[in-house]
């Protein structure tokens, strides 16, 4: 019985912390990210940017071989609906090697690097544990899908089918 009570307890622990979530915690809104030109942007503002569109955010690295190997699917996705917004989130470590990663593999959208990678607060916000990973937000700024990563690109583009 004590067996079974444990297993219970491991399975909803483990449920609890996969849930899908509809919105981003106060910690990872007010997070600071670093722009392409040099200045620290809040999280809640690049959101507000692109208020009333849907938005596709990938957290990637340029080291991350995973997210290398998914950068024909995400093109493949932007080709196939232009009309959504995509926002690059990296957890390189340099911003040279990020910058360089943005042009090497011709990201187009728009580009930010946390300021302490995977394991900082940025990525403890949003349950980082896995890159690439997507997060889909729909035109009213509510998350539809919150942990997708490179072997979900189904899911993901039936979900932004949906949203049209």
């Amino acid at each position: 019985m004590k067996k079974i009570f444990v297993l219970f307890i491991a399975f909803v622990t483990f449920s609890c912390t996969q849930a899908q979530k509809t919105a981003f915690s106060k910690e990872a809104l007010s997070e600071t990210l670093l722009s392409t030109d040099g200045s620290q942007v809040a999280f809640k503002n690049i959101l507000k940017k692109h208020k009333g569109k849907t938005l596709v955010i990938e957290v990637w690295a340029s080291w991350c071989g995973d997210c290398v190997k998914a950068m024909p699917k995400i093109k493949e996705l932007q080709a196939n609906h232009p009309d959504v917004a995509y926002v690059f989130i990296s957890m390189d470590k340099a911003a040279d090697k990020w910058k360089v990663g943005i042009e090497k593999h011709e990201l187009k959208g728009d580009h930010f690097m946390a300021n302490d990678q995977m394991k900082g607060v940025f990525g403890k916000a949003i349950d980082l544990d896995w890159i690439p990973r997507y997060i889909i937000i729909d035109k009213t700024g509510k998350i539809v899908l919150y942990r997708a990563i490179e072997t979900d690109f189904d899911l993901i583009n039936e979900t932004l089918k949906k949203l049209k």
